[in-house]
């Protein structure tokens, strides 16, 4: 079966954005096609799917964590 599922690569990661409908356990072949120009919108369309099917506390919870570890994506100055 073919299909196209939109992901986010994070920490080594490709994690599907919506439900690929595949059983778990299961080999795939990912073909990667990372938009290079995306206009502003979609870039916030793309961050915003992220959230998509979270509660409000899940979502106050992962933006807690983010803000608590934000140190480790800032390049720190000496």
């Amino acid at each position: 079966m073919k299909q196209t599922v939109n992901a986010i690569y994070e920490q080594g990661v490709f994690r599907p954005l919506t439900d690929p409908a595949v059983p778990e356990n299961q080999l795939v072949k990912l073909i990667v096609d990372s938009p290079a120009d995306l206009t502003p919108e979609e870039m916030l369309k793309l961050g915003a799917m992220v959230y998509e099917g979270l509660s409000e506390d899940e979502i106050d919870e992962i933006e807690q964590i983010a803000l608590e570890n934000r140190n480790l994506w800032v390049e720190k100055t000496a």
